[in-house]
């Protein structure tokens, strides 16, 4: 495998994780134009929505740049949103999910392969942070791309949850460093730092520790465990040591579970000198999506929220940005994932788990304005329509997610290490073309 180009400049991704399965078709909605089965795409929402459709004037029509015969709009909730995508600094990646391999309409899915689990939560959020499609998976693809970049002994890994354990950022070697989205992380003593005579607690937890290891030494399961436990506390020692803060600017974070998660990726982004790594990759996630019921009314406040604390997270990478006199805000990319969309027909006032979905990117390098992939008919019985108008993807997340690897600086020859199904539904003899949305080499 080729050797990853070195770093000169620093780079980071943040996924925000909308859990329960976004209702995407409400997200980014046709406005004006004909889709490939109607004249009127929004007359054709609106069918096959029924109750669940948003009005045509609520919308915050967007008109984007390669889509000059049609016009979309934006959810109610999401001004910020719209507004970046007016200003170049966002996209949408239009009907995203897993694949197996490519499947031009539901004829082909009684005849090739689909990813297990269709529909299943848990499985489908396995699958969207581990981007494979069978069997289970113990490392997941940030963790992946933490394995070809990272730095193996730095003390704070390179991949950094704000959002609790998951498989997305476990690597063969080292998993993510877990913090606490309002505290930050909290260091015990006895590792990176003297010990603590008033600081009784963190002392015993440390002395515990070693007289674990040092009990169950031979045991090489138990050894590698308390090892691991204790490099996590190394970690959280270095990273509370190394970002201290404060934030520059007037920004104004929402006192909500997202805005606590961003405020502190924004603070590690600001140290993240300290800190010493120039590649980063952060989790962040919002619960709540799997909309059985009241759908219009819970979906509208998620999303306020999700677009309360992207807005402050903006114009903090902005603020960042002026004080160190460097455009932090295009070294850093944020991007939506789900584990499905939903169902476009409803099931009374909410709607059924689906497949393909709507997603956004947002930061200083994305090539926005515009959106990438091939947004769907949304006519009910649609050749994409496996029932109830849960749609086949026509963008797989490998190519979602290998634009994000190629933009941290993963060899295009490596991707395979990283997406091991990538291959699977390219055409025979072609190579990954990136949707674009990066700007990398080679994209449409």
């Amino acid at each position: 495998a080729a050797e990853p180009p070195v770093a000169t400049e620093y780079r980071a991704v943040v996924c925000l994780f909308l859990a329960g399965g976004n209702d995407s078709f409400n997200l980014l909605v046709p406005h004006t134009g004909a889709s490939d089965t109607h004249d009127d795409a929004y007359a054709e929402y609106a069918e096959s929505r029924g109750a669940l459709a948003l009005p045509k004037g609520s919308l915050l029509r967007i008109n984007p740049l390669n889509t000059p015969h049609r016009s979309f709009g934006v959810h109610p909730s999401m001004p910020r949103l719209a507004e970046l995508f007016d200003q170049g600094h966002a996209a949408f990646v239009a009907n995203t999910g897993m694949l197996v391999e490519g499947l031009a309409d539901r004829s082909e899915a009684g005849v090739k392969k689909l990813p297990i689990g269709l529909r299943s939560h848990a499985v489908q959020c396995a699958q969207w942070q581990t981007a494979v499609t069978g069997e289970e998976s113990a490392t997941g693809w940030a963790g992946r791309i933490s394995d070809l970049l990272g730095d193996p002994v730095a003390p704070v890994p390179m991949n950094l949850s704000m959002a609790g354990s998951q498989v997305f950022q476990n690597g063969a070697w080292r998993g993510s460093l877990v913090i606490d989205p309002i505290a930050g992380a909290i260091a015990l003593k006895g590792h990176t730092a003297a010990y603590d005579p008033e600081d009784e607690l963190a002392n015993v937890t440390s002395d515990a520790l070693d007289e674990m290891r040092a009990q169950f030494h031979g045991h090489r399961l138990k050894d590698e465990l308390l090892a691991l436990q204790r490099g996590n506390l190394a970690g959280n020692a270095a990273y509370a040591a190394a970002v201290t803060g404060p934030l520059p600017g007037a920004v104004s974070f929402p006192d909500t579970s997202l805005g606590h998660q961003l405020r502190q990726v924004a603070l590690a982004i600001h140290d993240r000198e300290a800190l010493g790594s120039l590649r980063q990759i952060f989790f962040v996630q919002l619960d709540g999506f799997d909309l059985h019921a009241d759908a219009l009314a819970r979906h509208a406040m998620l999303l306020a929220e999700v677009d309360e604390a992207v807005s402050a997270f903006w114009d903090q990478l902005v603020a960042i940005g002026i004080s160190q006199g460097e455009p932090v805000e295009g070294q850093v990319t944020l991007f939506s994932a789900s584990e499905f969309g939903r169902t476009l027909a409803g099931n009374g006032s909410g709607s059924n788990d689906g497949w393909g979905g709507n997603h956004f990117v947002i930061g200083g390098s994305v090539k926005g304005g515009r959106i990438y992939g091939s947004y769907p008919s949304l006519a009910l019985d649609s050749p994409l329509d496996l029932g109830q108008g849960c749609l086949i993807p026509t963008t797989g997340c490998d190519e979602y997610f290998g634009e994000f690897a190629l933009w941290l600086g993963v060899p295009m020859e490596s991707l395979p290490q990283v997406l091991p199904n990538l291959a699977n539904y390219l055409p025979p003899g072609v190579g990954f073309a990136p949707l674009g949305f990066l700007g990398h080499p080679g994209a449409p």
